[in-house]
């Protein structure tokens, strides 16, 4: 077992996306390493950039496969000072007493970890191309390369959902094989969901079948347990459910993510199990703690809250209510100047979303007056064209 020392405060963050980094850089930042540790645990030796992954895993054009300067961000420059570090690992479980202000993270090597202060930042479980493995840089790269390979030989592709991530795959693409058929299929009315106006749904669906895309709305395909349907090279008929036949060697599935929080199931974790709700997320109070665990944060996709599940929220509204809070937990621990110190408290944040349609397009929302609807070339420069992998690589240190 991994023990701190007496002197030292260990704080255990897991999950390395886009909340854990940000709450770890912040923290080896503000936190002295005379007196605090800080453990970053993430499945993979790189975090991936979300806003990129689509892009990442249809072809090789844009070299977003380099951890120099792609999608895969490394995190040996995350840390300010020798306060922090990665362990490269699966969590399997949450060994905490009730009562208890610390407790221990299992890993699936069986190695335990103490902590001071637990970060739950595990985030979404992806389906279809997105279902990134666990493991070594051998194991992402190889999947990324069988990615690349099925979408550059499928003759006819077939999307099944019509949400952002449906949309901005087709988008992307057709900027590779313009004359490449693709077809979504979507169990709505209206592409993504009812969270944005019509407006804006409606003006999407003509954008992405400008592109030659079409469309099946209202009607859906149960996809196997894989994710996706390969037979790449032999163009098979598939009929919906609504009875319409569909073209496709290579069918992907874009619906359904879901929170990755299943290590909290499991039999060491029964204290911490009953914060979860049936569909997997994680029921915390306005200062994001899980109630009666003060030392218990939670964060990003995996939280109970009535808001649309975006990196953004994380990284703009959850990040900096957990930051201050743990900052603050620790000074009253220690008896600090900034004792009782009042808590912040995560009070939403506004919809918006920007759709991307490959490189050159794309199209956003703002939930503000009476909703505002960014075109083609805001969208573009905002996200479409470098999908933001600057700023990420910037948030990991380079």
């Amino acid at each position: 077992m991994s023990k701190t020392t007496d002197d030292k405060k260990t704080i255990v963050i897991v999950g390395g996306g886009t909340a854990g980094s940000l709450v770890a850089r912040s923290l080896s930042k503000s936190l002295s390493p005379q007196s605090h540790n800080i453990i970053l645990i993430n499945p993979r030796p790189y975090a991936i950039s979300l806003p990129a992954t689509l892009r990442l895993v249809v072809s090789d054009q844009n070299d977003l496969a380099s951890p120099q300067t792609g999608a895969l961000l490394p995190y040996d420059k995350l840390f300010f000072s020798n306060n922090g570090r990665l362990v490269h690992a699966s969590v399997s479980a949450v060994i905490q007493e009730p009562g208890h202000k610390n407790g221990r993270v299992k890993l699936s090597n069986g190695e335990e970890i103490e902590y001071d202060v637990l970060v739950l930042a595990t985030g979404s479980k992806w389906g279809g191309a997105i279902d990134f493995p666990e493991g070594d840089e051998k194991v992402l790269m190889e999947y990324i390369k069988e990615r690349r390979e099925e979408f550059k030989k499928a003759k006819e592709v077939l999307i099944v959902g019509g949400g952002s991530v449906g949309v901005e795959l087709a988008g992307e693409i057709k900027d590779v094989w313009p004359d490449k058929p693709v077809t979504i299929l979507h169990r709505d009315t209206k592409l993504i969901n009812s969270t944005y106006p019509g407006k804006y749904r409606d003006r999407l669906a003509n954008q992405i079948k400008s592109r030659g895309v079409s469309l099946i709305l209202n009607d859906s395909l149960d996809v196997d347990s894989e994710n996706k349907i390969s037979t790449i090279g032999e163009v098979q008929t598939y009929t919906t459910k609504g009875g319409k036949d569909v073209k496709a060697d290579l069918v992907i599935r874009a619906y359904g993510s879901k929170p990755n929080t299943s290590f909290l199931s499991s039999p060491s974790s029964s204290t911490l199990s009953s914060f979860l709700t049936p569909s997997g997320t994680i029921k915390t109070l306005p200062t994001l703690q899980l109630a009666g665990f003060p030392h218990i944060f939670a964060l990003g996709d995996i939280i109970e809250w009535k808001e649309q599940k975006q990196a953004a929220k994380a990284s703009l509204g959850h990040s900096g209510v957990v930051i201050n809070n743990i900052e603050t937990y620790l000074s009253d621990l220690a008896g600090g100047e900034e004792k009782g110190k009042k808590l912040k408290e995560y009070k939403g944040f506004m919809e918006m979303i920007v759709v991307t349609n490959g490189k050159s397009s794309g199209l956003g929302y703002l939930d503000l007056l009476w909703g505002i609807v960014l075109p083609g070339w805001v969208a573009a420069m905002a996200k479409s064209k470098t999908l933001l992998v600057s700023k990420a690589r910037e948030a990991q240190g380079y």
